[in-house]
């Protein structure tokens, strides 16, 4: 019986978080990416997979946020370096990935 209630008041718990976040337009604001450090993060666990170990030669990564809504997250070219640097989107409120690429 513990249980059962102890269940019912995460539930309880889970749907009163749910529908505090939606916002006047009913769509749910989340806001899953709130700063430049979360970015970087999200951007260098996207990145080592794809680019591999190479990725941290171009730190240090800048995050800036776009139209309030995007943080674009780029590598850095060091001075003596040729070539591009990492790029990606990520969508503030709930942290989709809208854009991947390395530029050359």
């Amino acid at each position: 019986m513990r249980k059962l209630s102890l269940a019912i008041v995460i539930i309880l718990v889970m749907t009163y978080k749910v529908y505090s976040n939606i916002g006047q337009s009913g769509s749910v604001d989340f806001n899953l990416v709130p700063d430049q450090s979360t970015a970087t993060k999200i951007a260098e666990a996207i990145w080592l997979p794809i680019y591999g170990e190479k990725i941290y030669k171009e730190k240090p990564f800048i995050a800036t946020l776009k139209d309030s809504t995007i943080w674009v997250v780029r590598g850095t070219l060091n001075s003596n370096s040729k070539g591009g640097t990492a790029y990606i989107e990520i969508q503030k409120k709930d942290c989709k990935i809208l854009k991947v690429t390395h530029y050359r």
